[in-house]
C-alpha cells in the first residue's frame, strides 16, 4: 500500500482512539514510547531515563509527516485498513 498523503489521513481517521506502547532498552537508554491516534493526529509521549542522575524525560509532540508515515509502515498489519488498497 502506497501511503500518500490522503492514504495517511484516511488511516488515521479509520485508527480513531487506536494506542500502541513500545519499550526500548540498551546500556545506556531506557525508554517507552506511547502512540496514540485523535484528532486525525499521531500523539507520541517518549518517557525513560539515562544512567545519569538528572537524566529522566517525559516529552509530547505531534507526529510530523515522516513521523507518521514510518509509524505506520511499522504497524500497519495492527490497523484497521478497510476500503483501502
Amino acid at each position: 500500500m502506497r501511503l500518500t498523503k490522503s492514504v495517511i489521513q484516511q488511516l488515521l481517521e479509520q485508527n480513531e482512539g487506536f494506542e500502541l506502547t513500545t519499550h526500548y532498552s540498551a546500556k545506556n537508554l531506557t525508554e517507552s514510547r506511547n502512540y496514540s491516534i485523535s484528532s486525525g493526529e499521531l500523539h507520541i509521549r517518549s518517557t525513560g531515563k539515562t544512567p545519569w542522575a538528572d537524566s529522566r524525560f517525559d516529552v509530547t509532540w505531534v507526529a510530523d509527516e515522516e513521523e507518521t508515515r514510518r509509524f505506520l509502515r511499522n504497524d500497519l498489519n495492527l490497523l484497521n485498513t478497510d476500503g483501502l488498497d
